[in-house]
């Protein structure tokens, strides 16, 4: 003989299993939210060298012109969430004599009146590398997040902000 079942007892099973259900959607979507937030971020390198010779000084006249960089690249690509990513490229060459033991590096998006429309700046030595001999190269990669494809992008610029020498 079937058992029979109440329609009362089935509705109230069924409301359980929905909220159930609704529970653990908003419990998993939430564990991805916080694990899609700690990672869309990655800890950079610092963007600013401590103790660095800078535009203006003695040693920056005498050394900044030794240190070349090599005319920049760019490269683009359309982000997952719809922006636009740009990765501006160069290569450092040291002609200074001595060890580069850090280095503060800009990169720039231009629009045509000059004025930047992304900019970056980072510190690459130490990080890529502890230090850059004298007469090394050294590729230096900077990614800028975050434009639309309606931004002015007429120019791009990478220069030297800051070092230090051993």
């Amino acid at each position: 003989m079937p058992a029979e079942h109440s329609i009362p007892e089935d509705k109230s099973r069924r409301t359980l299993i929905i909220v159930i259900a609704v529970a653990a959607a908003v419990l998993i979507g939430g564990v991805f939210y916080l694990l899609m937030k700690s990672s869309a971020r990655p800890p950079g390198p610092p963007s600013r060298l401590e103790g660095a010779v800078r535009p203006g000084s003695p040693d920056f006249e005498k050394y900044g012109k030794l240190i070349a960089l090599d005319e920049t690249e760019a490269y683009q690509a359309t982000s997952v969430l719809g922006g636009l990513q740009m990765s501006l490229s160069t290569t450092v060459r040291n002609f200074t004599g001595r060890p580069i033991t850090g280095l503060e590096i800009r990169a720039a998006v231009l629009d045509h009146q000059g004025q930047p429309v992304k900019e970056r700046t980072i510190v690459v030595v130490p990080g890529q590398r502890d230090e850059l001999e004298p007469y090394k190269t050294m590729t230096v990669i900077v990614k800028l997040d975050g434009m639309k494809d309606s931004d002015d992008r007429a120019n791009i610029k990478m220069e030297v902000t800051g070092f230090t020498l051993r």
